[in-house]
């Protein structure tokens, strides 16, 4: 059986990435798609646990370096969980944020590099690099003012408007860095226009 297609989703915090992954999610069912819909950190019972340490607002005491390891081990978890074998079956596998995720935020926005970033996920970069990142270009400010803000609960969205500019930027230049692989669509557009645009890219790619 021919090995699945591995797609991520990118973008700063209430850059659209929900909306797009439940419009793909319908156009997948109506065409009869194998596929998995994941996400990170989560994804599977022990990362789902990990996610609700990182993201809790009460543990804002998280060291920079104890906040990228364990999105590191999350990861590894998750792929073996839920990654592997769908992609092993055949099927497409779509994932709300991955690795990316961690260079843009802790890599660029917590200052800790790219090198130690990439060390401790080197398993997922050397194994399972995606074969297309959807990356929904909208900067931190235009996304909060289309969530109403940041969510309280969530303690990265917490970080403030500087932190999420890093964010921002360290996403821009691994676009920049990686244009075989990190397809940009303009976040400014309406839903259905990203969609389109998203559609487009996963079809030139070999991927729907």
């Amino acid at each position: 059986m021919q090995r699945g297609k591995f797609i991520t989703f990118e973008g700063c915090d209430g850059c659209g990435k929900s909306t797009q992954l439940r419009l793909l999610s319908d156009y997948l069912e109506k065409s009869g798609v194998p596929h998995i819909f994941t996400r990170e950190p989560g994804g599977g019972k022990i990362s789902e646990s990990i996610r609700e340490i990182l993201l809790n607002g009460k543990n804002s005491e998280m060291t920079d370096e104890c906040e990228a390891l364990l999105y590191a081990a999350a990861r590894a978890q998750h792929l073996r969980d839920r990654v592997e074998p769908a992609l092993s079956e055949g099927k497409l596998v779509i994932c709300d944020r991955y690795v990316d995720s961690s260079l843009a935020y802790q890599a660029y926005a917590r200052g800790l590099g790219v090198e130690f970033v990439s060390k401790i996920n080197a398993f997922a970069l050397e194994k399972y690099l995606p074969d297309v990142t959807v990356f929904i270009d909208l900067s931190p400010e235009d996304a909060f003012r289309r969530k109403n803000g940041a969510d309280e609960n969530d303690r990265l969205e917490q970080a403030g408007t500087a932190f999420h500019q890093k964010v921002y930027g360290g996403y821009k230049e691994l676009a920049e860095k990686y244009p075989e692989r990190i397809k940009r669509v303009d976040g400014k557009k309406t839903p259905q226009g990203i969609f389109e645009e998203v559609l487009k890219i996963l079809k030139e790619n070999g991927c729907i």
